[in-house]
């Protein structure tokens, strides 16, 4: 693979400070200070018109002076140099420039104007710009400064990427206190062309980076971030701290679900959905990133507490509480080996108090046996120095379990100067170490998360389930009926037809233009029934007097029928009411109402709403959220965080509801934002859900028209499983063959695969002869973001089940309109005209995306392969940086 389209910014090899100086105070000098004094390997030339020299490095006049090829340029001028300096760059062919003028921001009214037309010429040359920031960037395993910062920078495994240069500064600041180092620090200012996303990407592939920090004020591109987010989350921690959590001012909108949520709300299940875990403060920024960065694992959110004073345990179990954490009982083989161990007079529960003379044995023996109960995930060891304790040989007994324990241990250390030494001890050992037990449930907290999160990351439903496909046509026809008469709300009776459409179950309703209409109507469906105005302005029918429940006689039908058109005639006027509709009772004795919504985010596109339901939907506010696909699975954790889910067992003498028909309906609505981006809003309220099914008595869709140019499911934060790029076909010899899109699942299967690979089509491929696939290259193997990469499989079914025989992917290249792709085939199954299928199909994905070309590399030596290439329709030149590799191209349009 090429190196990262970033890194020549990141790793440049040499560096050109314009406006770098001595002058004190000045952006120039503080940057050219940092590159000198950080011992920097790569080569920096300051600009400089007045000065010979800076800092002993000789200048140049111009940037057109440097004697060699600029991989980056640092612009420390003033802002009326700008446009004369990126016009200068790009005709030099310089790729990347860091913008650090010390008065330009660029988010003034005047300096957005300046700052579009940097960004048009530098587009006009192929430049990337970096800023506008009063930061700028460190990598400090290459001991690179480009900074505007005071300190020092340790080296470590954590990158910080962050939108606010003063947060940045405080947080380095803090985390030189603290003995914390990173790999890459970036402050993004006013990140006017390169974003969180961009940076995130490069990351991902960073060997040097374990961890990621973000500090999030805004987005641009929530697809590029969820897409960057994603990929990055699947072989690194991500910890994110997002500010401006609460909505200035009222929500309005035109349905219950867009009234009932804000943005913070879908922010936050976005990240969760990408394995994030968000954070809230900074301190919990720091705390959480001691055990996130791989050493510690948890199942689950059972915590054991372990303490030699129980008021100390008690602080700790009143945080559990707060934060939900469990607290289980022990196991009986586990308490059976406590009281062989502990003083009659010990708790031998949880938590498990050990009394204020244990020893560091009674410690480790008590920890020991803790740790091996199957009903717990993680321990919490609280020590209080007391009469008797020794505090050096506990926390070395600590250090040893931790050694040979999967299960986290979590130390709090209470205390000051009695605990001093014991604690630079823990801090030596790596292990996690709190001075007060609420911080230690905190963090484990968040690792117990971090884990749930990281599940929701795996999940990749298809936009279609496995249930009965849907009626796309009817829903089609009458979403295109309505655009064309100039409406964008279906009324109940169309939006109902849609919900039936995607056999979501409706209650019959029909419409009736008078009250004899009506009174005909209830004939025909018979009595109870529910009376509703149709009306073209109104959304909620409640809002007008315009719903009747349990109409027992048809001369009540008439009269409230009569009553309510002269109501809706006198309140809307004659024109914008079409009549009445009548339904039948629902007939749900024990029903539970309940509410299903679609609203649209403006970052993050379609979210999908469910709660309690009912006219008093928006006064008990109890709904959550969930970004689209989803499955089961997803579906059950979005029922899961309602205070309604309580309801839905059974109490008194109700049933429990039939959950997997309320899940149905989920996974149903999942279908249609999945498939018809025209739909905008959607309400299903109330859905009536008893033991027997579900039942939508009232349903509203908001819809707007498409482009016709919108790519599939570009409407959607995050892409679905691509199952419509699955297809049977055979080999030559007749045998039959799946091609599919890989999915996480698949992990055990491309392991499989590779080992199965002889020696030289693993070097031919992955340019090594390893056997195996580390975990975390198979992650990223496996867990694609559809967005902008995709894996081809060829699978056969043989006597042991399901087996992959040749795998074809491609990455899009950061201008999207082309991609880089690799295959390889299993050797046994070479010949049969599998090559010529896998990449007709890995062609069509690529289409699919609107990708214009496709590129790779082989190598030079693989002749094989380069006449495959040949035959496909491949050009084949010279790779720009390795002459032992081909650079192979082919047109796909």
């Amino acid at each position: 693979m090429k190196p990262h389209y970033l890194a020549p910014l990141f790793d440049p090899r040499t560096i050109a400070v314009i406006g770098g100086s001595e002058t004190p105070g000045s952006v120039g000098e503080k940057v050219m200070r940092n590159l000198v004094e950080s011992a920097y390997t790569g080569k920096v030339f300051p600009v400089n018109l007045r000065s010979q020299t800076v800092f002993g490095l000789n200048t140049v006049k111009t940037i057109a002076k440097v004697p060699e090829k600029v991989d980056l340029a640092i612009l420390t001028t003033p802002s009326k140099t700008l446009p004369e300096l990126i016009e200068g760059c790009g005709k030099l062919g310089i790729r990347f420039v860091m913008i650090m003028s010390w008065d330009f921001v660029g988010t003034d009214a005047k300096g957005k104007v300046i700052l579009d037309k940097l960004l048009a010429r530098a587009r006009q040359y192929g430049m990337r710009i970096l800023g506008p920031t009063a930061f700028g960037f460190v990598r400090a395993p290459s001991k690179l400064l480009a900074c505007n910062y005071q300190g020092k920078v340790k080296n470590g495994s954590m990158a910080l990427v962050s939108q606010s240069s003063a947060v940045t500064s405080a947080i380095l600041d803090w985390a030189e206190s603290h003995d914390l180092g990173f790999s890459s620090v970036v402050s993004l200012g006013t990140a006017a062309d390169i974003d969180v996303g961009d940076v995130l990407d490069f990351l991902v592939a960073d060997p040097k980076t374990k961890s990621i920090l973000l500090y999030i004020e805004d987005l641009k591109d929530a697809r590029l971030f969820m897409s960057a987010l994603r990929a990055a989350s699947r072989s690194k921690a991500v910890l994110a701290l997002k500010v401006g959590r609460y909505d200035r001012g009222q929500r309005i909108g035109r349905t219950h679900s867009e009234r009932l949520i804000g943005s913070d709300d879908v922010f936050d299940v976005a990240l969760k959905r990408a394995g994030v875990l968000r954070l809230h403060s900074i301190n919990q920024l720091f705390t959480a990133a001691r055990v996130l960065d791989g050493s510690y694992k948890t199942k689950g959110r059972r915590l054991a507490i372990i303490t030699n004073g129980i008021g100390a345990g008690m602080m700790a179990v009143d945080r559990a509480h707060d934060l939900h954490v469990q607290l289980p009982r022990l196991s009986d083989a586990t308490i059976a080996e406590l009281d062989a161990l502990l003083p009659p007079q010990a708790q031998h529960h949880n938590p498990v108090d050990i009394l204020g003379d244990a020893g560091a044995d009674r410690f480790k023996a008590a920890t020991e046996i803790v740790l091996r109960d199957p009903g717990i995930d993680g321990v919490l060891v609280v020590f209080t120095p007391q009469a008797g304790t020794d505090d050096i040989a506990t926390a070395q007994a600590m250090i040893e379990l931790r050694k040979c324990n999967d299960k986290p241990i979590l130390l709090s250390w209470i205390g000051g100067k009695k605990v001093e030494a014991s604690r630079k001890l823990l801090s030596k050992a790596q292990c996690a170490h709190f001075s007060a037990p609420e911080n230690a449930v905190e963090v484990f907290y968040s690792l117990a998360s971090w884990q749930y999160n990281q599940q929701l990351l795996l999940q990749t439903p298809s936009p279609i389930g496995e249930m009965e496909a849907p009626d796309f046509d009817t829903a089609r026809m009458i979403i295109d009926g309505v655009l064309a008469s100039g409406r964008e709300v279906l009324d109940e009776v169309e939006s109902k037809a849609m919900l039936r459409a995607f056999h979501i179950p409706v209650s019959q309703t029909v419409r009736a233009k008078t009250a004899d209409d009506a009174v005909t109507a209830a004939m025909g469906l018979g009595l109870p029934v529910a009376l509703k105005i149709d009306a073209e302005v109104v959304l909620h029918k409640t809002d007008i007097d315009g719903v009747v429940l349990n109409l027992n006689s048809l001369v009540q039908v008439a009269t409230e029928s009569n009553k309510m058109l002269a109501r809706a005639h006198s309140l809307l006027g004659p024109e914008h009411v079409r009549g009445l509709v009548i339904q039948p009772m629902h007939g749900k004795k024990s029903g539970r109402e309940l509410m299903v919504g679609v609203s649209r985010d403006r970052s993050f596109g379609p979210v999908i709403t469910f709660g309690f339901g009912g006219v008093t939907v928006e006064v008990f506010n109890d709904v959550a959220v969930s970004l689209p696909p989803l499955n089961e699975y997803l579906a059950d954790n979005l029922i899961r965080r309602t205070r309604v889910k309580a309801m839905l067992g059974a109490f008194r003498n109700q049933a429990p509801v039939d959950l997997d028909a309320v899940k149905m309906v989920l996974m149903r609505v999942s279908e249609m934002v999945c498939e018809l981006p025209q739909i905008q809003q959607m309400d299903i309220n109330p859905l009536i859900a008893d033991e027997h099914g579900v039942i939508a008595v009232d349903a509203r869709i908001i819809i707007a028209p498409v482009s016709e140019q919108a790519r599939r499911y570009s409407h959607m934060a995050i892409h679905p499983y691509p199952a419509h790029l699955a297809s049977v076909t055979q080999l030559k010899n007749g045998m039959p063959m799946a091609l599919r899109p890989i999915r996480p699942e698949d992990a055990e299967l491309v392991a499989t695969f590779v080992s199965n690979l002889s020696d030289e089509s693993r070097y031919n491929r992955f340019m090594s002869t390893l056997k195996t696939l580390p975990q975390a290259l198979l992650a990223r193997f496996t867990q694609l973001d559809y967005t902008r990469e995709m894996a081809i499989v060829a699978t056969v079914e043989t006597g042991g089940g399901e087996m992959i025989i040749g795998v074809a992917r491609f990455t899009a290249n950061p201008d999207r309109d082309s991609c880089e792709f690799a295959v390889v085939i299993d050797d046994r199954w070479q010949g049969k005209g599998l090559g010529g299928r896998l990449m007709d199909a890995l062609f069509n994905a690529a289409r699919d995306m609107n990708l214009k070309v496709i590129e790779g590399e082989v190598l030079s030596s693989n002749k094989t392969m380069l006449a495959f290439m040949k035959h496909l329709g491949f050009s084949i030149g010279p790779h720009p940086d390795d002459d032992g590799l081909k650079w192979v191209v082919k047109p796909l349009q």
